[in-house]
């Protein structure tokens, strides 16, 4: 590719406010061999090292390699990140820092099972950052089926639009580590990948969500659908969604609770009766032995809660591990409000079968958080099977293989 070097200047001026430390390969429409490129396609290459930082409001190619996320990133204005397979991100933690994906900015991100895209932290903490945030234009219904509402993550974004079909962009065997940064108040966290109003456009596959302070993957309404997805020692829930998040093609769901965690999945609608129920096939959630929830005492130790009329259809759905702790029960499935069991589950929208709930207390019948009409009972399927997912380096930390209990 041909360099002006006088245009190479002048962008490097203007890309600084976003883009330090980092090599820039300008297009200048001209690849070398006549052709003439359309200008914009790329605006900055990072070609194995440099620092991401900023708002970005071009696109922006980056190659394999390492770099450094400095601060909370936005892309914005139409633009485009692509990273591909094999780039690893070292995020600063001496500052708020975060991956956010704007309603009009997207993100291509597509690594492979043996060169996965990977954010990290050299402290190698809990709570290092904020991870990932999406920002889409599909539906919602927030509280009081408003179908706009002001984001949690610090960002202070509304949410909410009216295509259900948006496409945020692809994210493929991508890991996020450590994430859960507190925000505002210094209380509020941020989740590992979150995902605000993402329509069923976009693509989530083969995604790692691995020791972060809060939820492992949090959907606020929506309609996006995520495929062989994995939570792994996060804090609080490893699933959880609102606002009527209703995306129809999930599977292979897989959760290994470790150390420190909540439920496996917390669900609702945000009191929304009127919702369409998501649908996952393939569900394995594994509490390992003395995993604790973050507040001794807690009721925050089931496999899956139901709370102010959300609901799900899950199929296929392998559960062990969940025992008996601090003078509460634990459960395969927890129903909290009279509501939700009255309006979703006596309406057959929550459902959670064929399952199999094993090396757990309660086996056989579903937990209320109320006094119920009758409880919900059920046998062990000897048709359930953990879920399956390609071993490879995108689900290895420091030599740890995260897919372990699905052997």
């Amino acid at each position: 590719m041909k360099k002006n070097l006088l245009t190479l200047f002048s962008l490097a001026l203007v890309l600084s406010a976003t883009l330090s430390s980092c090599t820039i390969d300008i297009n200048d429409g001209d690849n070398g061999n006549g052709t003439v490129n359309t200008p914009g396609t790329t605006e900055s290459v990072l070609s194995g090292s440099g620092t991401l930082s900023g708002t970005i409001t071009k696109d922006i190619l980056i190659k394999k390699g390492n770099y450094t996320l400095d601060g909370i990133v936005k892309i914005t204005n139409g633009a485009t990140i692509t990273i591909e397979a094999g780039a690893t991100f070292n995020v600063v933690t001496t500052k708020s820092s975060s991956l956010v994906i704007l309603q009009d900015g997207k993100i291509n991100a597509v690594g492979t099972a043996a060169e996965p895209i990977v954010f990290t932290t050299t402290t190698k903490t809990p709570g290092d950052w904020g991870g990932i945030t999406l920002y889409g234009n599909a539906p919602i219904k927030a509280v009081n089926g408003l179908s706009q509402a002001l984001s949690e993550d610090g960002n202070s974004v509304y949410y909410g639009g009216n295509d259900a079909n948006h496409n945020s962009g692809t994210m493929k065997f991508v890991r996020v580590e450590y994430g859960g940064k507190k925000i505002n108040d210094g209380t509020s966290e941020t989740n590992s990948m979150t995902f605000y109003a993402v329509g069923a456009g976009t693509t989530l596959e083969n995604l790692v969500s691995y020791k972060g302070t809060d939820d492992g993957y949090e959907f606020f309404g929506g309609t996006v659908s995520a495929k062989n997805i994995v939570s792994y020692g996060n804090y609080d829930d490893s699933f959880d969604w609102q606002d009527a998040w209703s995306g129809q093609n999930n599977t292979n769901w897989y959760a290994f609770q470790t150390g420190t965690g909540n439920f496996g999945m917390e669900i609702e609608a945000s009191a929304n009766v009127d919702n369409t129920a998501p649908k996952i096939s393939n569900i394995t959630l594994i509490r390992d032995t003395n995993t604790n929830p973050e507040v001794a005492g807690s009721v925050e130790i089931s496999a899956i809660q139901f709370k102010r009329q959300g609901t799900g259809i899950f199929s296929n759905v392998y559960i062990s591990g969940y025992k008996n702790m601090g003078g509460k029960s634990a459960y395969s499935v927890l129903i909290q409000d009279a509501a939700t069991e009255t309006n979703q589950v006596n309406n057959g929208k929550v459902v959670v079968s064929p399952l199999t709930y094993l090396n757990s207390d309660n086996a056989g019948v579903w937990g209320y958080a109320y006094t119920p009409n009758g409880a919900k009972t059920f046998t062990n399927s000897t048709t359930v099977t953990k879920v399956s997912l390609v071993a490879g380096a995108w689900a290895t930390v420091d030599g740890v293989n995260l897919l372990a209990g699905l052997q």
